[in-house]
């Protein structure tokens, strides 16, 4: 395994001496340069491990091969390996498994050994490349378990808060049964309009919002957190993400004269899976038919009245805050 580490810090550039990976990686100068010199004439294939026989029962992986390509799978990508894609796919695993234990097998009987170690095939989530994992960690650990406790102290309640938009010229949500070779048809108006939400959501149920159909401005903004203040009838902590609406002049002025009702703490940058209230938009975008609007007005009243909907059904939304990447907002 540390083979193919060495030689991807090398073609990526993330090292460039045979020394510096010897260092980095707690192997000889010498080996570093034998496999590097051995992947410029050959290839990956070149790094392969011999090939074991696949006569006999059992296993042919041990406990100590498989702890190796398990943590290889959770730390690196095919292509951070030189294998193939950004996936693990049967056919790359089962390339990895041939080139750091040496045991050949099929695609089938991959995917029955992954399965019999307890793993399956799922879709993966995204994350942006500018993400900075430092800030994010120090948000879980540190800056929101913070404003939570302030919270708890203050009784005031902590709401998380989103903006998203609604096209009509998008497809409807959803798949239809229909005989196999014939694709179903939707009638749609053809029209192309669009509605804005921003909404903010508390972990007990709550459910604010307004919808509107001009752009998103500092004045909409503080006209929202002053209605969310009011509604709420306690101080309210919003989380947010770090738009730059939220982040300017007349904003910061706003949240100055009202720091007794509303405070605002802006999550790390490029990290939307951090708050449930990008679930809520989710379940907006899968009910609310866009393309069957026949005008604006239609549109922005379906929104509405979806909204409404959730509004009288807490425990949906509760159920937002139980979703694996925000489940850390009810500890």
């Amino acid at each position: 395994m540390v083979r193919l580490r060495v030689v991807a810090a090398l073609e990526s550039g993330q090292v460039r001496t045979y020394r510096r990976a010897a260092e980095v990686f707690g192997v000889s100068e010498r080996s570093v340069g034998t496999w590097w010199r051995k992947y410029k004439a050959a290839g990956r294939e070149a790094l392969a491990a011999p090939v074991k026989s696949r006569s006999g029962p059992g296993d042919l992986i041990g406990a100590e091969g498989r702890a190796v390509l398990f943590q290889a799978m959770a730390d690196y990508t095919p292509e951070e390996l030189l294998i193939g894609g950004p996936l693990w796919t049967r056919k790359l695993v089962g390339e990895l498994i041939r080139m750091v234990v040496g045991v050949t097998m099929t695609e089938q009987g991959v995917g029955k050994w992954l399965r019999r170690h307890g793993f399956s095939p799922q879709r993966p989530d995204r994350r942006s490349y500018r993400q900075d994992q430092a800030k994010v960690d120090a948000w879980l650990d540190n800056e929101y378990p913070a404003i939570a406790a302030r919270a708890k102290t203050e009784r005031a309640v902590v709401a998380w808060m989103d903006q998203c938009g609604l096209r009509s010229d998008t497809a409807p949500p959803g798949r239809s049964w229909a005989p196999a070779g014939q694709t179903p048809t939707v009638k749609v108006s053809g029209l192309r309009f669009r509605v804005n939400i921003m909404s903010a959501i508390a972990s007990r149920g709550s459910l604010w919002f307004t919808v509107f159909t001009g752009k998103f401005t500092a004045k909409v903004f503080v006209a929202f957190l002053d209605r969310l203040a009011r509604q709420a009838g306690r101080k309210v902590h919003v989380i947010a993400d770090r738009h730059p609406v939220h982040r300017g002049k007349t904003v910061r002025a706003w949240l100055e004269t009202n720091a007794e009702r509303v405070e605002l703490h802006l999550m790390p940058g490029y990290s939307p899976e951090l708050n449930p209230d990008e679930i809520l938009n989710a379940d907006i975008k899968r009910h609310v038919h866009a393309a069957r609007a026949r005008s604006i007005d239609d549109f922005a009243r379906d929104t509405r009245r979806f909204l409404h909907r959730r509004q009288r059904q807490p425990h949906i939304v509760r159920g937002y805050f139980h979703a694996r990447h925000v489940r850390y907002t009810l500890e």
